[in-house]
């Protein structure tokens, strides 16, 4: 009998799907807060080792808790029966340190997130994902 893996092409690793649409990412909205800085934080690490992977969202919806990360499983996290954390108000270095390291830690199924995050998690929106 012959079997296959269920992704051909490697195990996906714990990635971060960060929102820069109408109101995450907006220096309008929240003044102070070093955007361009953050994402360029997140893609460096994404970069410095494979352990995840940074993608970036039009809008994901929770606007009143703008920044939104989405912190999805790998694979392996997957297998666990982990899903997506949905991560609000992510505004400071502290929040990025946070989700930095849950992911480099295996994220979702595979590690604890920090006492901190948890504070910071959302519930997803329903209806699906707003457009502006």
């Amino acid at each position: 009998m012959t079997t296959f893996a269920i992704r051909p092409f490697g195990a996906r690793p714990c990635t971060l799907v960060v929102c820069r649409g109408c109101c995450c990412g907006d220096a309008r909205k929240n003044p102070g807060t070093d955007h361009a800085g953050q994402l360029a934080r997140l893609r460096d690490a994404a970069a410095s080792g494979g352990r995840l992977a940074v993608r970036t969202s039009d809008c994901l919806g929770p606007c009143g808790q703008a920044n939104v990360i989405v912190v999805q499983p790998s694979t392996e996290g997957r297998r666990r029966g982990a899903r997506a954390a949905w991560i609000g108000w992510a505004l400071d270095d502290d929040a990025t340190d946070d989700v930095l390291a849950w992911a480099a830690a295996g994220g979702p199924g595979i590690a604890e997130p920090p006492a901190t995050l948890t504070l910071q998690m959302i519930p997803p929106p329903s209806g699906g994902v707003r457009t502006r």
